[in-house]
């Protein structure tokens, strides 16, 4: 099933209206948690919604709170996210940080205090199309053991670097484990086997099954020890620069809200672009494992995926897409 990018675009603000999203943020949000579906991130799209829904529910989401800067560094600035829904934190923050940095070269914005901005890559595709450089990250509650523990200790915390480029913006959005758990969520809802091992099973036995990895909370770290130590250092980042809670701290709270994150921009408007070009075009001429794959860089999946989901719609699940219809 496949629906237009307007139509489920729509469908999101209808939802957020009637949660008192004024209309400026329920525009916001709406669109993002569509771009996310139509780049092919439907775990942070139309798969994530009901939770996003529940939480403001819950009173986890403060839907009229404003994010508040409260102190500057230099090019660097402190910000209080107040709870404000995540989506329009991070993006008000990006936004400054893309300022700072047409200003004075590079600009970084930290926010405590915040919550889920939903897919990570949208705030380096931000920062790619205004000409910046952009690094993002956040921590969240813990889901993933340290190497060579058995306990949920660090956060599955996200990075993002993005590099504009005429052609197709270079950019990279990854989870510290082999798989996040929100695709994880799709290759259950598919019923599919992951392709390679992504954590562990309640028996502590490596395991292709989405379900049991998710029921255990044991992701495989990326690079294994070095996604474990890459984690940690992300957390420590991110928490101290804005001055807000770790990993450990949010997991104390009982649910991923009040999250700690960091926006960085360098403006690129002098960069070389040949020198991707060049990059890309060699790393491109290795021969294939498989003669029908083919090598591709961070990014270009998804704008191939978007430019496909705005021609033929975007898939849904039904049974999600029903929620949000009933909502």
């Amino acid at each position: 099933m496949r629906i237009p990018f307007e139509e489920l675009k729509a469908a999101f603000k209808r939802v957020l209206l009637k949660l008192g999203f004024t209309e400026e943020r329920a525009t916001l949000c709406a669109r993002i948690f569509a771009e996310n579906s139509r780049d092919g991130v439907y775990s942070h799209g139309l798969n994530r919604f009901p939770v996003f829904v529940q939480m403001v529910k819950d009173g986890l989401v403060a839907v009229d709170a404003e994010p508040e800067k409260l102190t500057q560094h230099g090019v660097t600035e402190q910000w209080d996210g107040h709870r404000a829904p995540g989506m329009y934190t991070a993006t008000k923050a990006m936004q400054r940080a893309i300022a700072l940095a047409k200003e004075n070269g590079m600009g970084c914005v930290a926010v405590r205090n915040t919550n889920h901005w939903m897919r990570a890559g949208t705030y380096g595709w931000m920062a790619a199309e205004a000409g910046c450089i952009g690094f993002c990250f956040t921590n969240t509650i813990a889901n993933m053991p340290p190497w060579g523990g058995t306990d949920p200790r660090l956060g599955n915390n996200p990075l993002v670097i993005a590099v504009p480029r005429q052609e197709g913006h270079i950019v990279l959005d990854m989870a510290m484990s082999q798989f996040s758990y929100g695709k994880l969520q799709e290759y259950e809802l598919k019923g599919k086997a992951l392709p390679v091992d992504g954590g562990y099973n309640e028996n502590g036995q490596l395991s292709k099954d989405p379900a049991e990895v998710s029921e255990a909370e044991r992701t495989l770290p990326i690079g294994f020890w070095k996604g474990s130590g890459l984690s940690l250092v992300l957390d420590v980042l991110v928490a101290s620069l804005s001055g807000g809670r770790s990993v450990g701290e949010i997991t104390a709270g009982g649910n991923e809200a009040g999250v700690s994150q960091l926006f960085l921009c360098i403006n690129a408007e002098q960069i070389d672009q040949t020198v991707s070009e060049r990059i890309i075009q060699y790393t491109k001429s290795s021969g294939l494992v498989n003669e029908q794959d083919d090598i591709r860089y961070p990014g270009e999946s998804s704008l191939a995926t978007r430019r496909r989901n705005e021609k033929e719609g975007i898939p849904v699940n039904e049974g999600l897409w029903q929620q949000v219809l009933d909502l």
